[in-house]
């Protein structure tokens, strides 16, 4: 299937990690070029080396997303090198496990600065460019924490579940501009992400990591963790043309594990 965005720009954050790597390979594979922003310098190239490696097209570019005065600058870097921005993905790292109790002050309004106030930033600065073009994509990873509250990870549940009320909003005010926004839910994919909740649950409840990682595949209807590659997949098909009629939306990629409706 031709998703219809070979040649088109997409910035994608984290694009250094799992999720964000997996979903700079999928729309490099579409043909789209891909600025790979991360804050790690070496993952980030590892991740552009992969893409040209398989003829695509990608600049690294190292960016930490709690510098909001760089934006601009970072922005003009992009397209003076591959072109006006169509396709932005917003992933942002995870703070690290913690209740949601009795965390201070200062560490609410970090998170909160690295994870919601710079995607909305970044989001508002691509906005007139898409709009004067009449076309656009804005994919917001989040977690299934925002659904189904996940245990110890207070921070991240509360602080994503306001990047979905936002990504609501915005759908309404720019699709009759040819926009679309929408928000994506990781289950229990396999990235050093969950192996590092997994470790850090293990060392909490004195149990085995194997242990742990049995019990939550226990839990998943289809019997394992997902592919990185599966929801690189899911995100390219959202950034796609074909997609131009689904915005607004949370698209669940959890291969079941959340129970609710």
């Amino acid at each position: 299937m031709d998703l219809g965005i070979s040649g088109k720009t997409a910035l994608i954050f984290g694009a250094g990690g799992g999720l964000g790597g997996a979903i700079a390979r999928a729309l490099a594979a579409e043909g789209a070029k891909i600025a790979v922003a991360d804050i790690d310098t070496d993952a980030a190239q590892a991740t552009v080396e992969a893409i040209n490696g398989q003829g695509g097209i990608a600049k690294a570019l190292v960016w930490d997303l709690a510098d909001l005065a760089s934006i601009p600058d970072h922005i003009a870097t992009v397209e003076a090198e591959l072109g006006p921005i169509d396709i932005l993905v917003n992933n942002t790292g995870g703070p690290p496990p913690t209740t949601v109790s009795g965390q201070a002050p200062e560490d609410w309004e970090k998170f909160f600065r690295s994870m919601v106030v710079s995607v909305i930033a970044i989001t508002d600065a691509v906005l007139p460019g898409m709009r004067e073009r009449g076309w656009g994509r804005i994919v917001t990873s989040t977690s299934s924490g925002v659904v189904a509250p996940i245990p110890n990870l207070g921070i991240s549940n509360a602080l994503r579940l306001s990047l979905v009320g936002w990504s609501k909003t915005l759908a309404r005010e720019v699709g009759r501009d040819g926009l679309t926004a929408n928000i994506v839910l990781p289950g229990r994919i396999a990235t050093g992400r969950i192996t590092f909740l997994d470790e850090q649950k293990a060392k909490r409840e004195n149990r085995s990591v194997e242990d742990v990682s049995t019990e939550s595949t226990a839990a998943i209807p289809v019997g394992r963790y997902g592919d990185p590659k599966e929801y690189g997949d899911v995100v390219a098909f959202l950034a796609s043309q074909k997609a131009s009629y689904l915005t607004g939306s949370v698209i669940r990629v959890d291969g079941g594990l959340i129970a609710s409706i």
